[in-house]
């Protein structure tokens, strides 16, 4: 990879660029985009584009957040080894300081809550809790229960759930503001369909993960349960989501749409999975996959509005 090659500046804004890890912001976006989706298909102008901004600009925040915590950690525990076949991360390097990779946690952190704050004005409490909820998870992802097998769970939530419930949640006006049914199922089948970009993580650095004694799920299952997961997650996500345009007609374009975009885009990227060896052939499924995950929020956001301008 590039920057493999290049000598990179310690504490360069490169650097910290390439720690931040842009291309990963896919999986930050994607369930803002249901979320919003979902909202526009129950009020329709109502929405608020304000709160909808504010939600994926907190959503990027916290991702960039996200990865420099476990940066960081990961260097701490010694679960970032050279040899390891993923990209090359910023402290192990020496791209970047293990104390300004510390200040920049705390500078990011702090820039999450600042963005997340005028969120209370659309979604009062329950936007303080939940904002307060993913700072602190944001946190104990990589320091403990990613040790413990949980990381999968905290991506079916804070990837899936939460962001899709409540985006459309601060979007609602007041009076209107819920959890749907719709909204909780959108939202859980997405959590599995971003889930897959951890599951490409791990079964590429299951060696490195046991050495570290890091008992992720692919750990606990082995290769063979990570390439069935990567199969199965995102079959289950959009059987979900068929279901619930059984309960409400006009949503059955979405999975429609997906079985003809993102379902042949994963089944591609499904069949690569199971040769990933090398370095060059992990980075080539995990961009395929960053890549079908977009087109799963995309596809899943216009199916939405297709059917709000179709249908009523």
């Amino acid at each position: 990879m590039k920057q493999q090659n290049e000598v990179i500046r310690q504490n360069s804004l490169r650097a910290w660029l390439l720690a931040a890890r842009p291309k990963t912001l896919s999986g930050a976006a994607v369930p803002v985009l249901i979320g919003a989706g979902l909202a526009v298909a129950d009020v329709g102008r109502e929405v608020s584009g304000l709160a909808l901004l504010l939600c994926l600009l907190f959503a990027f925040v916290m991702q960039i957040d996200a990865n420099l915590v476990n940066d960081y950690f990961d260097f701490r525990h010694g679960n970032d080894a050279v040899d390891r076949l993923g990209p090359p991360r910023a402290c192990t390097e020496g791209w970047i300081t293990p104390r300004a990779m510390l200040v920049g946690i705390l500078l990011t952190t702090l820039a999450g809550c600042l963005v997340g704050l005028p969120l209370v004005f659309f979604g009062g409490l329950t936007a303080v809790v939940v904002g307060v909820l993913c700072v602190l998870f944001c946190f104990l992802y990589t320091t403990h229960l990613s040790y413990l097998g949980l990381g999968d769970v905290l991506v079916l939530l804070f990837f899936g759930l939460v962001p899709v419930t409540m985006t459309r949640f601060v979007a609602l006006p007041a009076a209107m503001q819920d959890f749907s049914l719709e909204s909780i199922v959108y939202g859980l089948a997405c959590g599995l369909v971003v889930d897959t970009l951890l599951i490409v993580n791990n079964t590429r650095d299951i060696d490195n993960d046991i050495k570290a004694g890091k008992r992720t799920l692919i750990v606990m299952t082995g290769r063979k349960g990570g390439v069935l997961l990567y199969w199965l997650l995102p079959a289950l996500a959009v059987m979900m989501m068929l279901s619930i345009g059984f309960l409400r007609p006009s949503f059955l374009i979405v999975p429609a749409l997906l079985l003809v975009s993102y379902c042949l885009l994963h089944r591609k990227a499904a069949l690569a999975i199971r040769e990933m060896r090398t370095a060059v052939e992990a980075d080539k499924v995990l961009a395929a996959t960053a890549r079908n995950m977009f087109v799963f929020g995309l596809v899943t956001a216009i199916g939405l509005l297709l059917s709000t301008l179709l249908f009523f």
